[in-house]
């Protein structure tokens, strides 16, 4: 699997809203995928969860995870993201969960009485498959 940086032709399919699964790992090493919005930044991924979410406690045990992104007008062509998570931090003021629902909805986060917590992705390795 190539390392980073990222082709610019695949950053552009990784800026777009495009559906997304994330695998994080439960306590006996056993893989877990949940269906996922997220934001490609500068390189990185931004994930964000309501704070009594399991894979937030899966992060704060084993940062490793993966993301596979389905390109929305083509989904035989995918991009997936192998890295950890680097940053956890709550989203005081829920800053950032709607910047990622403006990305895919337009408009803020509706759910505003739960905290929210961003998980910081830093890529090692990366695989794409596609025309």
């Amino acid at each position: 699997m190539p390392t980073p940086p990222i082709p610019d032709e695949l950053q552009a399919v990784l800026a777009k809203p495009n559906p997304a699964v994330i695998a994080t790992l439960r306590s006996d090493g056993s893989p877990v995928t949940t269906a996922t919005w997220y934001v490609w930044d500068d390189g990185q991924v931004l994930v964000n969860m309501d704070q009594s979410r399991v894979r937030l406690s899966h992060m704060r045990r084993d940062p490793r995870v993966s993301l596979t992104v389905l390109d929305g007008d083509d989904w035989y062509r995918h991009v997936s993201l192998l890295g950890r998570v680097v940053r956890l931090e709550d989203d005081e003021g829920l800053v950032q969960i709607d910047r990622i629902a403006q990305h895919y909805r337009g408009t803020p986060y509706p759910a505003r009485d739960r905290g929210r917590v961003n998980a910081w992705i830093e890529v090692e390795r990366w695989h794409a498959w596609g025309p």
